[in-house]
């Protein structure tokens, strides 16, 4: 019996073409909900970049699992250490490599450029404010945006000895602490409200959710999503502007 559904933001819950949940979408939420399913948000965005959206969560997972909460309760909190962050920023001001960092209630950038801003358009948030990069030191950051190519992940990988770099976009790659992963949030929001691994459902269409997919009872693809992430899915469904959110609950629920 599912108890526990988990859902991504971008191309999952949201389409990359609208920039909004669909009818369908809302249709599969008031099912879960009527079948007695908790629903939660799993996300690599800060609580402060998920627009408000015509459908309810109990729980949130933000920045790849880095902070977790209830309305009433922080779950799980994990910031990158600070020698990490420092090695980053380091290298940032000296490639002049556009950089974001979130804290627990806020967002900044430094050095932006044409690839940040068309960014921003893509994913239709709000440009957060720009800082001179000595202003990020003293952030406590649970999570880096950093804008530059995948053939620069193995050498910061090497840099940050206590990150990971979860890629989900070809322009850039989450840096969070190592151990931070949306399939640990999971297992947070599933303690804390007392579900059962194999009673979990999640979806998602990015890199960064392969770990939630393999971790679910169930774990959906997107029919947009990309071929590994398919291939750790135990269901494809159709895209997020085919209505693959409730496609797949109506044959699930």
């Amino acid at each position: 019996m599912i108890k526990a559904a988990f859902f991504d933001i971008d191309g999952t819950l949201l389409s990359f073409k609208t920039h909004r949940v669909s009818d369908g979408t809302v249709r599969a939420f008031d099912r879960l909900h009527n079948a007695g399913v908790h629903t939660f948000i799993s996300s690599g965005r800060p609580l402060v970049l998920i627009p408000p959206m015509p459908v309810t969560f109990e729980a949130h997972i933000t920045m790849n699992g880095g902070l977790v909460f209830t309305p009433e309760k922080v779950l799980l909190s994990n910031p990158i250490a600070e020698e990490d962050k420092h090695r980053w920023l380091d290298l940032a001001a000296e490639r002049n490599l556009c950089t974001m960092i979130f804290s627990a209630d806020g967002m900044m950038l430094t050095q932006p450029n044409e690839v940040g801003l068309a960014l921003r358009d893509q994913l239709e948030f709000e440009m957060p404010p720009v800082v001179d990069i000595c202003a990020m030191r003293d952030i406590e950051a649970f999570q880096i945006i950093a804008l530059m190519p995948p053939q620069m992940d193995s050498e910061v990988a090497t840099l940050l000895p206590h990150c990971r770099l979860p890629r989900w976009h070809p322009a850039f790659t989450d840096i969070v602490a190592n151990g931070n992963s949306k399939a640990r949030g999971m297992e947070a929001i599933c303690h804390h409200f007392g579900i059962a691994q194999e009673e979990t459902i999640a979806f998602g269409d990015g890199a960064n959710d392969i770990e939630m997919l393999q971790w679910a009872g169930v774990g959906i693809a997107m029919g947009n999503a990309a071929a590994e992430v398919k291939a750790e899915a135990d269901m494809v469904t159709a895209s997020v502007d085919e209505e693959g959110i409730e496609k797949a609950i109506n044959k699930i629920i």
